[in-house]
């Protein structure tokens, strides 16, 4: 392991979850390139956004939505372990639960992608938001007492 993560194990997990996004980014041209030939879809700057929404089906729309999920309440939790990081927190309570986001955050992909059950994406959606908020109460908790 290098000395960074030992000295940041934050960085981890931060990162972890950029590399997953960008898989999802691919999974995205990978569903939707072909796609778009396949049920013709034009480049009209005009329509292409309702012709996607028309004539796609949501298995291919399903990673261009996680994508967008990925992009923001996420956008938290990068900010509340680079803050962490800076105030080098790094116990093993708040390292465990930031890769737990991460996992749930990947769980909550393959859910959305795949089945898109929503009935089995929102506890795992509901879950992550409890452990970022458990997080950032333990940024605040660092920042003022």
């Amino acid at each position: 392991m290098s000395t960074l993560l030992v000295n940041k194990p934050l960085l981890g997990p931060l990162v972890g979850l950029n590399v997953w996004t960008f898989a999802m980014e691919a999974l995205l041209y990978i569903r939707r390139t072909p796609a778009l030939s396949k049920y013709g879809v034009t480049f009209d700057p005009n329509t292409v956004k309702q012709q996607k929404a028309e004539k796609l089906p949501p298995f291919v729309q399903w990673p261009a939505d996680n994508f967008n999920n990925l992009l923001e309440q996420p956008t938290q939790f990068y900010a509340v372990l680079l803050a962490l990081s800076l105030m080098d927190v790094k116990d093993k309570t708040t390292v465990r639960l930031a890769w737990g986001y991460v996992g749930l955050r990947v769980l909550h992909s393959l859910i959305h992608v795949t089945t898109n059950n929503v009935l089995l994406r929102f506890p795992v959606f509901a879950t992550s938001s409890v452990v970022l908020l458990g997080m950032t109460a333990k940024a605040a908790w660092e920042l003022f007492f």
